[in-house]
């Protein structure tokens, strides 16, 4: 994990960073829980701290109301490859929402199909024409007899949930005894580190800072390739191959493999790409020699397995990349 607390940006220095809440903690329980012995390790043994943006209460929507909104989306187009759905369209819209507005609908007497109809047809309007949910309900006779007071009392509630579920995943967090006191990797022998199954590595902007170009991580990730264990990595995660040797013919570790990362679409669109990232991960994985291999649109949740090498896109493919992990370890 990175320890990094802060990253200098182009237009903003010394921004707050650190890594992913829900990249870490999700992972975690998923490998605890399958009798795996997880050893939480940053590059020089300061506690990992969670980056203040990931906490926001924007990237802690509860599952239902993902998955309703993705049932939702799908509508806008009959091909997914032509549908566009931005961080914006997901924050800032108040599209997240639907489930909630779908529900009290069903209260107000129309059945789950009507409901979701209508639900569907405001969120087409108000995402091709950037307005919020609400606003379009109202405005073109699609609050299927709801009050303001109602609509936008269901986008506050989802707000509220939201906020709950990031502060229970920071509580849960700093509960973890590794967590608030981790190995140092570079304290690390070769043999300590030939003794490790696999290495999985969360993101957040953190790993930019601390994981590149790492003579530890690079130690452990040749030590580990070369008895072809598990190498995981979840959207900046993946920072960490920047550090990878050199293979005896001269070329990076992983050139050639395939891989994915949050991408540079992806990060034009969150809060420290518009203030201006000092370089791009995608970009920076390409250069190395990397096959990137992202979703068809950004946002979806995406994982790539080539051989040992395991990567995920951005934090919705969090459970994925979990899942693959435990796969490959056989537990």
């Amino acid at each position: 994990m990175t320890s990094a607390r802060e990253i200098d940006l182009r237009d903003s220095s010394s921004h707050p960073t650190g890594f992913w809440a829900e990249e870490a903690l999700k992972p975690y329980e998923r490998f605890v829980e399958a009798g795996a012995d997880v050893v939480v390790m940053t590059p020089d043994g300061k506690p990992p701290v969670a980056d203040p943006y990931g906490l926001d209460p924007i990237f802690h929507y509860p599952d239902t109301d993902r998955d309703f909104f993705a049932s939702v989306y799908r509508t806008f187009h009959h091909d997914p490859d032509d549908i566009r759905i931005t961080l914006h369209n997901t924050t800032e819209q108040e599209l997240m929402a639907g489930r909630r507005i779908a529900g009290r609908l069903v209260e107000a007497g129309k059945t789950s199909a009507e409901a979701h109809e209508i639900v569907s047809r405001a969120a087409k309007i108000a995402w091709a024409q950037d307005r919020l949910l609400v606003d379009v309900m109202l405005a073109e006779g699609l609050d299927g007899g709801l009050s303001e007071e109602s609509l936008r009392g269901a986008v506050q509630e989802l707000v509220a949930d939201s906020q709950a579920k990031s502060d229970e995943r920071k509580a849960k967090l700093d509960a973890i005894e590794g967590f608030r006191s981790p190995l140092a990797l570079s304290d690390l022998s070769d043999e300590q580190l030939a003794e490790f199954d696999a290495v999985f590595a969360p993101g957040g902007h953190g790993p930019m800072v601390d994981f590149p170009e790492n003579e530890d991580i690079g130690r452990l990730l040749g030590i580990l390739h070369a008895k072809n264990a598990p190498i995981a990595s979840l959207c900046h995660g993946p920072a960490m191959l920047l550090s990878a040797p050199e293979r005896a013919d001269g070329q990076w570790l992983f050139e050639g493999f395939r891989l994915t990362s949050f991408t540079d679409e992806e990060e034009d669109q969150n809060k420290l790409g518009m203030l201006g990232m000092p370089w791009y991960l995608d970009a920076a994985l390409r250069n190395a020699g990397a096959v990137f291999d992202d979703a068809p649109y950004p946002w979806a949740s995406h994982v790539v397995v080539d051989r040992n090498l395991i990567t995920g896109q951005q934090p919705n493919s969090t459970d994925a990349a979990a899942t693959a992990t435990l796969k490959a370890l056989n537990l």
